[in-house]
């Protein structure tokens, strides 16, 4: 039995891999390394993922972590196997997970958009570039919280229509001062600006928000994705909450771009329970 997790920062979907058998789902709480201390993740692997496995020891777990860098993975290697007693774990980052999951076997360019934004080059086995995404503050185009921050400053700078403007202050219920306390004194954020991608997308028939999602793809493609120097016609691929919701302007701002979309998914589950049936289930 193989045990994969595709673990972001606030869950990890897991599933488990035996030949002859229908995947078995379940989820639990993050385990970010870079969040938690180690027994917080041995204590959330006890408590919710060792129930799930019925006493049974997996012979191989696949790993990929939000919070997964080179300088914690033996760490957290060694606390996966010693609470789960496998001995065969290995733990990678979050972007090899979705570009083995959307690309599988063939090279091209994953892409992840959510909350943040991340992508990589990928050969077809192992990420060999990756610009690096800086955060909501320095980067992360066209993630939710660059489109949150691009709409907030275009709502109260007056660059928008007036009838946008109003319904948007009645959404969020709050004053402009209330908003700016929420994004320069509360504790996520990046998570708050992203929440405003859920008025967009209820109001997504008006031009201008069309557009405003466009051009931030579009800043994403021309700051990122551009710059692996990709050859013509290599296809780039994508996943991600935000990636899915607004999947038509992400496919305008790739024609925009003269790219190439080799497919959208919303999670990367799906794409890594075949890439790991193809490589660990049936060699």
């Amino acid at each position: 039995m193989i045990l994969i997790a595709d673990a972001g920062s606030t869950k990890v979907h897991w599933v488990m891999l035996e030949k002859g058998r229908e995947p078995v789902e379940f989820r639990s709480s993050s385990l970010n390394p870079l969040i938690l201390s180690e027994e917080d993740i041995r204590g959330r692997i006890k408590e919710e993922v060792l129930p799930q496995l019925s006493g049974r020891v997996p012979r191989k777990i696949r790993f990929y972590g939000a919070g997964c860098i080179p300088e914690v993975v033996p760490q957290m290697e060694r606390v996966i196997a010693e609470t789960t007693g496998c001995d065969c774990c290995r733990v990678e980052s979050d972007m090899l997970g979705a570009a083995r999951a959307l690309c599988g076997d063939v090279p091209g360019v994953a892409c992840v958009i959510g909350t943040g934004s991340n992508s990589c080059l990928y050969d077809g086995r192992n990420i060999t570039d990756n610009i690096p995404p800086l955060g909501y503050i320095l980067g992360d185009e066209g993630s939710g919280a660059s489109i949150g921050r691009r709409l907030a400053g275009d709502i109260y700078k007056r660059q928008l229509p007036a009838d946008i403007c109003s319904c948007f202050e009645r959404w969020l219920g709050m004053d402009r001062g209330e908003l700016i306390g929420m994004v320069y004194r509360g504790q996520e954020p990046n998570k708050f600006l992203a929440s405003f991608t859920r008025f967009i997308a209820a109001h997504i028939d008006r031009v201008e928000l069309r557009s405003l999602v466009t051009d931030e793809f579009v800043r994403f493609l021309r700051r990122n994705v551009a710059m692996y120097g990709i050859s013509d016609g290599m296809a780039i691929y994508f996943t991600g909450s935000v990636a899915w919701c607004f999947r038509q302007q992400l496919l305008d701002a790739l024609d925009c771009c003269g790219m190439v979309c080799g497919g959208i998914v919303r999670e990367p589950m799906n794409g890594l329970v075949d890439y790991h049936t193809r490589h660990d289930i049936n060699p």
